[in-house]
C-alpha cells in the first residue's frame, strides 16, 4: 500500500501536522516539531507559522482515505 501524506490522529499536539509528517517519514514526531520551531524561530516566526496553518489547510484527514477505497 502507498504511503499518503496526512494529519496524525494519533500522535496530535496541535493539528497533526507534524505528526502527520512523521507518521509519513517513519521518524519521531518530538524530533519533527523540534525542527520546525528551530525553523520557524530562525525565519522570523511569521513564514514558519503560515507555513503550518497551510499545512493544516491542505493535508488531508486520515479518514479521508478510507472513503477513497
Amino acid at each position: 500500500m502507498k504511503k499518503k501524506l496526512c494529519l496524525s490522529n494519533r500522535d496530535k499536539k496541535f493539528a497533526g501536522v507534524c505528526g502527520g509528517i512523521a507518521e509519513f517519514f517513519d521518524i519521531d514526531a518530538t524530533l519533527v516539531r523540534i525542527f520546525w520551531a528551530l525553523l520557524t524561530l530562525m525565519s522570523s516566526i511569521i513564514p514558519g507559522i503560515i507555513l503550518y496553518l497551510i499545512c493544516w489547510a491542505i493535508m488531508p484527514m486520515p479518514d479521508d482515505y478510507k472513503d477513497m477505497r
